[in-house]
C-alpha cells in the first residue's frame, strides 16, 4: 500500500504551502497509469493527517485517463486497455501523452 507513504508526502507539501492556514480540501490530479487507487489514497489521507493541522480536510482526486500519440501517423487516442498500439495505423511506436500525472493542483483554504 504505497498510498500511505504518498499521503505522508502530500501532508508535508501541503503543510508547507498552507503556512498555518486551515486546509479544507486538497485537490489532486492522478493519472490512470500511476497505479494508485483513489479510494485507498482517500482512506490513507484520513489516517495520516488525523493528528496534524490537516485533520478534517478532504482529498479530492481527479483521475486523468491514459492517452498515447502515434509517432508514425500522429493519431492520439485514450487507452482503454494496456495495449500500446495505435488504433489508426497499428503502429507500435507510441508515446504516452497523458495518464502519468501526479499533481497537487489546488488547496481550498479557510479565510484568514
Amino acid at each position: 500500500m504505497h498510498e500511505l507513504s504518498i499521503c505522508h508526502s502530500i501532508v508535508d507539501i501541503v503543510g508547507r504551502h498552507a503556512a498555518g492556514r486551515e486546509v479544507r480540501t486538497v485537490y489532486l490530479q492522478v493519472g490512470a497509469l500511476r497505479q494508485i487507487v483513489p479510494e485507498t489514497l482517500r482512506y490513507c489521507w484520513t489516517l495520516v493527517n488525523a493528528d496534524t493541522p490537516l485533520a478534517g480536510s478532504t482529498l479530492q482526486v481527479d483521475s486523468v485517463p491514459g492517452a498515447v500519440r502515434c509517432r508514425a501517423c500522429e493519431h492520439r487516442q485514450l487507452l482503454t486497455d494496456a495495449v500500446l498500439v495505435c488504433a489508426s495505423c497499428g503502429g507500435r511506436d507510441v508515446e504516452i501523452v497523458a495518464g502519468e500525472e501526479f499533481l497537487i493542483t489546488t488547496l481550498d483554504l479557510a479565510e484568514a
